[in-house]
């Protein structure tokens, strides 16, 4: 379906136009009609289907811009996917005049006051900050006519069902309540239950969930192996963008610092770095200034990010969701993409795990041989320079000393002095990265299903070792209570994480 079928206001229609875009998403072409007529709605999407504009376009179409009333209020699990959100409503409003204001922890509340003063028709914003606002009475929501609960699992997940509920106390009773989710365990379905009305629900077929396009594979190694062989595959497979995951915060710094002594533009991020860093960071990915980005699971929970080409999983993912919200982020918009997860040999039960998730298996990938790593990073010193002297237009600064070098070497000798130097590799940057604790062993079994030998998933995921898990995914996220709210709000968020504990069944 293109979007110009749609009912929807020729300003947004130009917005999406000057983007790029003409035919919708499949969680696009049933969603708008739905939300368009009022109704609530339901829809399971992946991150990277286009679920944004999915809620974003109807809602954008509805705003009255001649009010000054908050009429529309988004919540997002973290900052990163309220900045993001926040980010393109505005580009697909600007047309029309929108305003769309976006508050989250971390960041200057008084700052986020003033703006609220300019009157914003959609807030989006995390849970703890929202409530920040109601209680100052900075944020007033008794004109709200749509509610978006955005990645509701993740929310769930975090403990923040309280705080939505607080939240939602505070909108009117007639309102239409979106619902967005990646999966639709039990609780979810209780909280649909308790916040809609008869909701439609729409829900994207699982081929379409686990990213086709996407070519998957996987590497079998020792944990000291994983960043040489990671390297050498960045040499041969020369990837235009690229995410790496890591476990822990400290594998994502050892990994950056590893990369960058080796010659790779990466930067890291995690839940310790200063908001300001991580936007900083994201706006030098997204503009193509970077080339690996390497992040945790929780720091890159709802990135928007177009034209990965790779992601690469250093560390497989304890729970298997997470690693179709990674491999996501490859293979958008009709564009193919590559995932390469490395494996210890006691993880491959984590592994078929996975593919019972997706439904594909996973290709090995045989290590590169140094004749193929060396013939990659020949062709990135090739490339390096013919861009140099496309583009470097003061390279006559060095004639002189170019014809000192040329009387006492051969140009052969200068050539291989240069690739010598241009070319980082083991033997030149050893890099050690720390071994990680590894994940409990689970258990292989054999299955029918012609994907060879499967893992079966334990669905209570080590009882209070995942409290401990999520608390820390929670500090990962950073989301930051004010004054003496916050040992309140922190206990309160306990409670909840324990009533509302998700469990995944395969």
């Amino acid at each position: 379906m293109k979007f110009k079928e749609l009912d929807l206001d020729p300003r947004l229609l130009s917005a999406i136009n000057e983007a790029g875009f003409e035919e919708t998403t499949p969680i696009q072409a049933q969603t708008i009609p739905l939300v368009m007529t009022g109704a609530d709605v339901i829809g399971q999407a992946q991150t990277g289907t286009g679920k944004t504009a999915a809620f974003g376009l109807p809602i954008l179409n509805a705003v009255d811009t001649q009010s000054s009333n908050i009429q529309v209020l988004i919540i997002s699990p973290t900052r990163e996917l309220a900045i993001q959100t926040q980010e393109e409503l505005y580009r697909l409003g600007s047309e029309k005049k929108v305003k769309v204001q976006s508050v989250y922890g971390g960041s200057d509340i008084r700052r986020q006051i003033r703006a609220l003063k300019n009157h914003p028709q959609i807030v989006v914003g995390t849970p703890g900050r929202m409530l920040d606002h109601i209680n100052r009475h900075t944020l007033k929501l008794g004109n709200v006519k749509t509610v978006v609960l955005d990645e509701a699992d993740e929310m769930l997940d975090m403990g923040f069902v309280e705080d939505i509920e607080s939240i939602l106390s505070n909108v009117p009773n007639e309102h239409q309540t979106l619902l967005f989710s990646a999966t639709m365990p039990k609780p979810i379905m209780k909280i649909a239950d308790k916040f809609m009305t008869d909701p439609k629900v729409v829900k994207i077929k699982s081929k379409e969930l686990t990213a086709d396009k996407i070519e998957q594979y996987f590497v079998k190694a020792k944990d000291f192996e994983k960043f040489d062989l990671m390297t050498k595959l960045f040499d041969v497979q020369a990837p235009e963008l690229a995410l790496i995951f890591g476990r822990t915060k400290r594998r994502v710094d050892e990994l950056t610092r590893g990369l960058k002594a080796r010659g790779y533009n990466a930067e890291g991020i995690h839940g310790d770095l200063s908001q300001d860093k991580r936007t900083s960071v994201l706006r030098k990915f997204k503009a193509g200034k970077l080339d690996f980005l390497v992040a945790t699971d929780v720091a890159a929970r709802g990135l928007d990010i177009s034209g990965v080409s790779h992601v690469y999983n250093y560390d497989i993912p304890q729970d298997p969701d997470s690693y179709v919200h990674r491999i996501g982020r490859t293979g958008r918009a009709g564009h193919s993409g590559v995932s390469v997860t490395f494996v210890t040999p006691n993880e491959m039960g984590y592994l078929r795990t996975i593919e019972n998730l997706t439904k594909k298996r996973m290709e090995p990938l045989a290590p590169p041989t140094d004749k193929e790593v060396l013939k990659g990073q020949l062709e990135s010193v090739k490339q390096d320079i013919k861009d140099t002297l496309e583009h470097d237009k003061h390279l006559d600064r060095f004639d002189s000393a170019v014809q000192e070098l040329l009387a006492e070497y051969s140009p052969e000798d200068i050539a291989r002095i240069f690739l010598s130097e241009s070319i980082k590799d083991a033997q030149t940057v050893p890099v050690k990265i720390a071994p990680e604790r590894p994940l409990p062993s689970r258990k292989v079994s054999h299955s029918r299903s012609g994907h060879g030998r499967r893992g079966k998933y334990n669905n209570h995921r080590g009882g209070d070792n995942n409290h401990r898990r999520r608390r820390n995914d929670r500090r990962d996220h950073g989301e930051k209570r004010d004054g003496k709210k916050r040992e309140h709000d922190n206990k309160r968020n306990g409670r909840s994480k324990k009533s509302f504990k998700i469990r995944t069944n395969l």
